[in-house]
């Protein structure tokens, strides 16, 4: 596992990062999912070639500080004080799963040149998604908790977070149960089951209060307009999934006057960010004339 570093942000606390170590002004920001680390990205980082790319663990993840009470659009600022620590004078962020909000988040940035979500979740509260529908019963049990309010989902999470502390690649498809179909369970390799394993025992090895957050973050509203972004929204999105189910994105597409959609019939949650990641990574450095 490559070795993170942390920056001190202007509030005191700290976020994690990792980054490829090439030097430019350009860069694609990358935001994991619900759980995960900037480690969920270990196989894009050495793929992004020309351009710098920095994957964050957001706060109360992994290494990184929490920020109790956070909303999506709180994450901002860290993101904003992560792409200064480097003169990143122009980004592309990609989001997956529940990190699609928070790349959304940063097209806030004038930086900015474009946002990508893979598979990313739609927002809390709107008579027109039915956020929960085609979702495996784990998703319905977990927000079920986070609905009751955070002394809830804090016990939600001491049964079930602290199992990710060890986890095994060998133990995901057992582990994620009525969340992924045949196409994850296809793409869950032994190779890419261990990476993301490997995410998932960073992410909680400090606490689970990242993944308590987000989920308190997603039982509300962002906390910006998605129908002002001005900034290319690409949606990425299969049909297989149910972590993120397909409504999702074309809520999305529907909701963003910016948004493209690309629809990957036969595709899951988990395969989609690894079967499409040299398209992605290209189509992302692009915007960025590099």
């Amino acid at each position: 596992m490559s070795q993170s570093s942390l920056l001190t942000l202007k509030s005191g606390r700290k976020l994690e990062y990792l980054d490829n170590g090439v030097e430019s002004e350009k860069a694609i920001l990358l935001l994991h999912g619900t759980p995960g680390s900037a480690f969920a990205w270990n196989s894009y980082l050495p793929e992004v070639k020309g351009v710098r790319a920095i994957a964050t663990s957001r706060a109360g993840y992994g290494l990184s500080d929490r920020n109790k009470g956070r909303t999506v659009a709180d994450d901002f600022n860290d993101q904003q004080e992560i792409l200064d620590h480097f003169g990143i004078t122009s980004f592309v962020s990609i989001g997956w799963s529940g990190g699609g909000p928070h790349s959304l988040n940063m097209t806030r940035d004038p930086r900015c040149k474009a946002a990508f979500t893979l598979a990313g979740v739609g927002e809390w509260g709107n008579a027109d998604l039915d956020f929960l529908e085609g979702m495996g019963p784990e998703n319905h049990e977990e927000f079920g908790e986070a609905l009751k309010g955070e002394s809830a989902i804090e016990e939600w999470m001491k049964v079930n977070a602290v199992a990710y502390n060890d986890i095994k690649g060998s133990d995901l498809i057992e582990a994620f149960g009525g969340l992924i179909g045949d196409a994850d369970k296809r793409a869950l390799t032994p190779e890419v089951a261990e990476q993301m394993a490997v995410g998932y025992r960073h992410s909680g090895s400090v606490s689970f209060n990242g993944w308590l957050d987000d989920d308190l973050a997603f039982v509300r509203d962002f906390g910006f307009d998605i129908t002002k972004i001005d900034k290319p929204v690409i949606l990425y999105q299969g049909d297989d999934d149910f972590m993120v189910p397909h409504a999702h994105g074309n809520w999305l597409q529907n909701k963003i006057p910016t948004a493209k959609l690309n629809f990957v019939p036969g595709h899951g949650h988990i395969s989609l960010i690894f079967e499409y990641r040299d398209q992605i990574i290209k189509e992302a450095v692009a915007f960025l004339g590099a």
